[in-house]
């Protein structure tokens, strides 16, 4: 039977921020989302086919043997959610990848996930991101909704620091 602390802690859902810092910017943040959905990284399996010498009872032809090797990694889009706020940071990020200069706009961020004291338990470095789409949620006035806004950001590589 375990001692208790000697399990590690399950860390919950509910203690995260994703922290968004563009090169160049004068905050300890650019943008902070709540919301985020999308951190899949896989690797490809390449199927390798090849037929031996060997020959079996009466086949005049060799066996088939197949092999699995790992192929390419692919990453997949991440979807970041959050309050809509004043800050026109995100949109111009957007708005300056729309305008063909998504090269220069390539950007790194990170997942923050902390434990029930507050102490930073893991993190997810995303690299070379650029968004490739913008949503805002629908509006109405006789609402009291928070005004959403999404966007999807293409990462080339992203992976747990810590």
């Amino acid at each position: 039977m375990a001692t208790p602390g000697s399990l590690p802690e399950v860390l919950t859902n509910c203690r995260f921020y994703l922290e968004l810092k563009l090169d160049g910017g004068d905050r300890p943040a650019d943008a902070y989302f709540m919301e985020c959905r999308g951190f899949k990284t896989t690797q490809e399996v390449v199927e390798v086919c090849e037929v031996t010498a060997q020959k079996w009872g009466q086949a005049k032809h060799g066996n088939v043997v197949r092999t699995k090797v790992p192929g390419n990694v692919k990453v997949n889009n991440i979807v970041l959610k959050r309050g809509m706020t004043q800050s026109m940071t995100v949109w111009n990020w957007f708005k300056a990848v729309q305008q063909g200069k998504w090269a220069e706009q390539r950007r790194n961020g990170s997942l923050s996930i902390y434990d029930q004291d507050g102490n930073m338990q893991a993190r997810f470095e995303f690299f070379g991101a650029f968004p490739t789409s913008y949503t805002l949620a629908d509006v109405n006035s006789a609402g009291n909704d928070i005004e959403i806004e999404e966007m999807e950001l293409a990462c080339e590589e992203f992976v747990r620091s810590q």
